[in-house]
């Protein structure tokens, strides 16, 4: 099931296919408290509007080095790559009109 007010929807749900495929652990239905926010290494968003963004501050507490991490660069330049129809392995996903 999804945590807090999180929406399930198709770029979540590619982001979190394509990070498993990278060989990445998604445990997509565990709630975050505020405290592992701040200390984390890295987070970013995902979504129709956001695409993957990454997260540099919450509450004004910089995130990591407060630019973009080793492994959002990662899922961003895969998830890019993919809706631009560069990435193989996954042409199943789209529908040419």
């Amino acid at each position: 099931g999804l945590s807090e007010s999180i929406l399930d929807g198709i770029t979540r749900d590619t982001v979190i296919q394509l990070a498993r495929d990278m060989g990445y652990t998604v445990h997509d239905d565990t709630a975050i408290s505020r405290g592992q926010l701040y200390t984390a290494d890295e987070l970013f968003f995902s979504g129709t509007a956001a695409e993957v963004t990454p997260i540099r501050s919450v509450d004004d507490t910089e995130i990591g080095n407060g630019s973009r991490g080793p492994v959002t660069e990662e899922i961003q330049q895969q998830f890019f790559d993919l809706v631009n129809g560069e990435l193989g392995g996954y042409e199943d996903w789209f529908h040419y009109v």
